[in-house]
């Protein structure tokens, strides 16, 4: 471990003279110590970003995939998806919530079919119902009904009827 540490000091206190170095290489005056750290508070340069998303120990998506490999799971160890994996999870999640939406949308037509044909039925029923009342009420089935049962003595009128005014 010292000696890991040691290496990492020295590596450390040679980057700038590195730097000096590649500087009067180039024919550039160096930079300051407060100009060198100026840089470096803006954010990470371009070395490091290259450094730190091209790594040698993970292998870079190829035609290796195999249908054991996607199976088994050792897909989800490679970077890119341990990267996407919310996303993976919110277009899931945006599935789950298509899918039951439409069946919740099937139910709720099935049940609006059933009740329109129970609509029809009760519609079908008390026009058939109204039809028969208004047969039955008619003044020749109401005489005849009578006649059958005799239960009066009414009679059909052989004159029209006639108004009779009272005077005011």
């Amino acid at each position: 471990m010292k000696e890991q540490d040691e290496k990492e000091q020295k590596l450390s206190e040679q980057e700038p003279l590195k730097e000096l170095l590649e500087a009067a290489e180039n024919g550039k005056e160096p930079l300051s110590a407060e100009a060198e750290q100026a840089p470096e508070e803006e954010g990470p340069t371009l070395k490091e970003v290259i450094e730190e998303t091209a790594r040698e120990d993970e292998q870079p998506l190829s035609s290796q995939f195999t249908l054991r490999k996607i199976l088994g799971g050792d897909i989800l160890n490679n970077r890119s998806i341990r990267r996407q994996i919310w996303l993976i999870l919110l277009i899931v999640l945006f599935t789950i919530i298509y899918v039951a939406n439409r069946y919740s949308c099937q139910k709720d037509l099935i049940e609006i079919d059933r009740l329109n044909n129970v609509f029809q039925k009760a519609k079908y029923k008390a026009l058939s119902k109204s039809s028969e009342l208004t047969e039955m009420s008619r003044e020749s089935n109401v005489l005849e009904a009578l006649k059958a049962n005799n239960d009066s003595s009414l009679k059909q009128a052989s004159q029209p009827p006639y108004f009779i005014e009272i005077p005011q």
